[in-house]
């Protein structure tokens, strides 16, 4: 490329990081303002405090926020453990064997995972209160399954697809049944790609507002973005903007530790996955 092109195109990558990071930043700076700072228009604040992390970790929102935090972890981490061990067979029976209905199943995986959330919270909230499911950990897990579980398959049945099918039968022709082959051949080489696979799921998962917000009505259940919808101000007259922006920082804290500490396992998945050979 000429050395315009380069400067065309360096600007234009800068514009596209610029754009994207900058609500995270006003966010971060919303956090450190005080509550008579918050509407003085400008960008960074006046004087920064740590009254808002205050107010959510050891003030009056640290009851709703602490046990909503540990619920989100809780509950996203079960159900993207049980996204991806649903899934990786899944994945493997489309990916390796032949049987009528394959492409009935990813279609109608590709149909749950578009189908619009809103829809059917109310049926689910009127079977969980009569079930006993309403305001429990596992009132959210089966839900949140129906997020996780079909961008999984998707995502796993096309990295399947891309190990070559003679490993497994030479650790067959070695002796090792369907289920050794598939446990000590399969799943290691599929690693990256599961681990990719769960990344994504505990993202969706904890990014959910209706299901937390409409399934669950007190703190033993609810989880982070729900209980966010929750946070009140001093008095009626007053937005809880700077606790909101506060806990937005924490809660997207583990997302990004763990993008950065993951980045290279994760485009090794997605690109193994993605690219036929």
């Amino acid at each position: 490329m000429s050395i315009r092109e380069k400067v065309g195109w360096g600007i234009g990558g800068l514009l596209i990081v610029v754009y994207c990071l900058f609500p995270i930043a006003w966010i971060v700076s919303l956090s450190f303002k005080s509550s008579a700072d918050i509407s003085n228009g400008s960008f960074l604040p006046t004087v920064a405090t740590n009254e808002n992390y205050e107010t959510i970790l050891t003030g009056d929102a640290a009851e709703l926020f602490l046990p909503a935090l540990r619920n989100s972890f809780g509950i996203c981490l079960i159900a993207t453990a049980l996204a991806c061990l649903l899934a990786m067979f899944a994945a493997y029976a489309i990916a390796r064997l032949d049987f009528r209905g394959k492409k009935l199943i990813l279609s109608t995986a590709l149909a749950v995972a578009i189908f619009p959330v809103i829809s059917i919270v109310t049926p689910l909230f009127n079977l969980w209160r009569e079930i006993g499911l309403y305001d429990t950990w596992l009132g959210l897990i089966l839900p949140y399954l129906s997020l996780t579980l079909p961008i999984s398959i998707w995502t796993l049945s096309a990295f399947f697809r891309e190990i070559p099918w003679e490993m497994e039968q030479a650790a067959q022709v070695d002796g090792a049944t369907p289920w050794q082959a598939f446990r000590k051949v399969i799943v290691p080489l599929a690693a990256p790609g599961v681990f990719t696979t769960a990344i994504i799921a505990f993202f969706l998962a904890w990014n959910d507002f209706v299901y937390g917000i409409s399934l669950t009505s007190t703190s033993a259940s609810r989880p982070v973005p729900a209980a966010l919808g929750l946070f009140t101000g001093a008095s009626q007259f007053e937005s809880p903007t700077g606790p909101i922006a506060a806990a937005a920082v924490i809660v997207t804290i583990p997302v990004v530790v763990l993008v950065l500490i993951f980045q290279r396992r994760i485009v090794a998945g997605l690109t193994n996955g993605a690219v036929k050979g």
